[in-house]
């Protein structure tokens, strides 16, 4: 294959990956958008393959057999709460495979190349390790298997300095110091790079992991665009940049949506509260079964707020019950979905589709926020900081500021949550104090299927 025969092909299949990232902004669309990136992505890979005339190559396929089934039955396995430490992983995988791109091209080329790609190949080699090591922390930590809460250790700032200037210097000594050297600061390099990203991502709070793996994200798709550069490869650069743009913009909607600023998060400064703060709120109200059916009955307009608790009782199933029984009793019926309301971008969007139920029903909190104080009902399913009121008044707090869902304005509020105790962010709900709030406590799973008998 000629040389402009594969950029050709590449541009058409980078094309088509952009395009099937706009066919993904809409749910009528979003299949085909995925269809349409994976042929374009494996056109991609299959391209490269015959370009550098390795296709043929037969040791090179046994892996690629193992990594395409290991994908296939992750895939399958991996439920849609396991996405976002998934996603972590994936990143991970991005990030530690451009490390090893350029450690190959530094280790077979480096003394050859010119100034610039020798620059590239270094800064790809230091912002893989980042990413990997960053990426193993976000995914831990979504998967319980490290604590929420941030990990400040003593001096933890300039710590994190001094391994990443560290790494940076080793990187320019690589560039100017003697051949013999380049085994030894390769290590250090890459060593004070993984070590960074490994503190960088421990002071970061399980609130702000949406945010973070966004910003991973996207830092995988740079240090693969780096890795393209160091090897003149305009088809890995273009990849690299879509995936890298792609991240930046999500996580500047993310950071919008949570009224945060990156620079904060990066640096802990938005943080859990002491651990065991507000561990309940008096007084608890639950009501009657009759008195109960009667404030569902009398509604007409009612608001349906999924969040992360409904994902872990995987309740979604009975949520879509619940509507379909509110439908079926002649009311009106929506979602309102807060941008972070899961651990991810998109999850409760995701999680509900999956059980079918109606996209159009969906609305974002900008959208629906305005409709809440003409609401009859807002049943609460799993959700606490994204409707948490003290966001407008709790000064000092991780969640003062955030944008949420004033479902307070609404007539009457049902609460299915496992408990009373804070969310995340360690801050008290007042709602649970309200007179027109009634709590349902336990499994979403349970308590959302005694509200749909109620209907019956």
């Amino acid at each position: 294959m000629t040389e402009s025969l594969y950029n050709i092909s590449g541009f058409i299949f980078v094309a088509g990956v952009i395009w099937g990232i706009k066919l993904m902004s809409s749910p009528k669309t979003a299949e085909k958008g995925i269809f349409l990136s994976s042929i374009c992505t494996l056109g991609a890979i299959v391209t490269t393959l015959l370009y550098n005339e390795i296709i043929t190559v037969f040791h090179l396929w046994p892996p690629v057999v193992i990594a395409v089934a290991t994908g296939y039955i992750l895939a399958v396995k991996v439920t849609m709460i396991q996405m976002p430490q998934f996603v972590a992983l994936l990143n991970g995988i991005g990030g530690g495979s451009s490390a090893l791109v350029s450690l190959v091209v530094i280790l077979d080329h480096f003394p050859t190349m010119s100034l610039f790609n020798q620059s590239a190949a270094a800064l790809g080699y230091i912002a893989g390790w980042i990413t990997l090591s960053g990426s193993l922390v976000a995914a831990a930590k979504l998967n319980r298997k490290l604590k929420q809460e941030p990990l400040v250790l003593k001096r933890h700032t300039a710590l994190s300095m001094l391994l990443l200037v560290s790494s940076v210097i080793a990187a320019v000594l690589l560039l100017t110091g003697p051949e013999s050297l380049t085994r030894c600061l390769l290590f250090i390099a890459g060593g004070t790079a993984f070590c960074f990203g490994i503190l960088f991502t421990l002071r970061i709070g399980g609130a702000d992991m949406p945010i973070t793996i966004s910003l991973l994200n996207s830092l995988s798709g740079i240090a693969a665009a780096i890795a393209g550069l160091a090897l003149r490869d305009f088809l890995l650069v273009a990849v690299g940049g879509v995936v890298g743009a792609s991240g930046f913009v999500l996580t500047q909607l993310m950071c919008s949506a949570m009224n945060k600023k990156i620079w904060s998060i990066l640096t802990g400064k938005t943080r859990l509260l002491s651990a065991g703060a507000g561990e309940s709120v008096s007084p608890v109200r639950e009501r009657d079964a009759d008195d109960l059916a009667g404030i569902i009955r009398k509604a007409q307009k009612v608001v349906i707020v999924p969040g992360y608790g409904m994902a872990v009782a995987q309740a979604q199933e009975k949520v879509k019950d619940l509507s379909e029984a509110l439908l079926e009793a002649g009311k009106e019926v929506k979602f309102a979905i807060h941008p972070v309301a899961g651990r991810m971008p998109g999850h409760m969007n995701v999680l509900l589709a999956e059980v079918d139920i109606d996209y159009e029903r969906l609305f974002e909190m900008e959208e629906i926020n305005p409709e809440l104080s003409e609401t009859d009902l807002v049943i609460v399913i799993g959700a606490n900081d994204v409707v948490n009121p003290a966001a407008n008044t709790a000064e000092g707090t991780p969640i003062y500021g955030m944008p949420v869902l004033e479902v307070e304005k609404a007539g009457h509020i049902i609460i299915c949550n496992k408990d009373t105790k804070p969310g995340y962010s360690g801050v008290d709900n007042p709602l649970y104090t309200r007179e027109n709030v009634t709590l349902l406590l336990g499994d979403a799973a349970e308590t959302v299927v005694r509200l749909t008998a109620l209907l019956k």
